[in-house]
């Protein structure tokens, strides 16, 4: 019964982790968040493919979505302050008319999908980011402000099912002008917007336990300060250095998916 998967307990039961003791298990969520909200500071995507496998490896899948969206949602509120005077709140408005219900339907879809599918579509996901990535010249139209509605229904919908559409929806925000800080916080605060509504969806699917807002939340501080580092170093080091990092950690945690139990 699918309601009974849901229903089960957290803990950690791959890779190994069921033998680490309570402290190791929390190191390894810890250090990943932190590494996740760093690069996610910096570059604008990134966070949810460091986090996303270490999660999964810990309490699989079904849960590890649902998981991510808190603690992301507490990681995006921490860079959405951190460059509060720089937001393009226009951007944010139409962003989330669009992300609104379709991540409503996404999130509905995902209490249902199959688990082995799933891993495989995340895994394929993320490998296809990369590819978009290293073939694209420019993102499809340079969007007006208008245009963010449709650009927020559409990844809202692939998020809520995936985890992570950051780096399909960064050429878009570059496109229409955002750089650095402005282009942080906005992007950040436009997936606030995603991540609540993705979080009533899996709550109204019952796939939203308390004990996963309590593992998201327990991460948030931790990704706070990797928010603040991420800040504070943003303009001392060259960004293709952390992008290159990013499609790294993209590319093994795509396999990872691919070919993992």
């Amino acid at each position: 019964m699918v309601g009974a998967q849901h229903a089960a307990p957290l803990q950690f039961r791959q890779l190994g982790f069921a033998e680490v003791d309570v402290i190791g298990q929390w190191l390894v969520l810890g250090g990943a968040a932190f590494l996740a909200s760093t690069l996610a500071a910096v570059a604008g995507f990134g966070g949810a493919a460091v986090l996303l496998p270490a999660l999964a490896a810990a309490f699989g899948v079904r849960q590890a979505i649902p998981i991510l969206t808190v603690a992301q949602l507490v990681g995006n509120g921490s860079r959405v302050w951190f460059n509060r005077r720089e937001l393009d709140l226009r951007v944010v408005k139409w962003f989330s008319l669009g992300a609104a219900p379709l991540a409503l339907a996404g999130g509905a879809l995902f209490a249902t999908a199959p688990l082995g599918v799933l891993k495989r579509v995340i895994g394929a996901f993320l490998l296809c980011m990369v590819a978009w990535r290293r073939v694209r010249r420019g993102p499809p139209w340079r969007p007006g402000v208008r245009a963010f509605a449709l650009i927020g229904a559409g990844f809202s919908f692939l998020s809520a099912l995936v985890g992570s559409v950051g780096p399909l929806m960064a050429p878009f925000f570059l496109a229409y002008g955002l750089v650095k800080g402005a282009y942080i916080g906005t992007e950040a605060l436009a997936t606030v917007v995603m991540h609540v509504m993705k979080l009533v969806a899996y709550q109204g699917a019952a796939i939203l336990t308390p004990g996963a807002v309590a593992v998201g939340l327990a991460l948030g501080p931790i990704m706070v300060g990797g928010s603040y580092v991420g800040k504070r170093i943003l303009d001392r080091l060259p960004e293709r250095v952390f992008v290159g990092i990013i499609e790294i950690v993209l590319l093994g945690a795509g396999i990872w998916f691919l070919v993992g139990r």
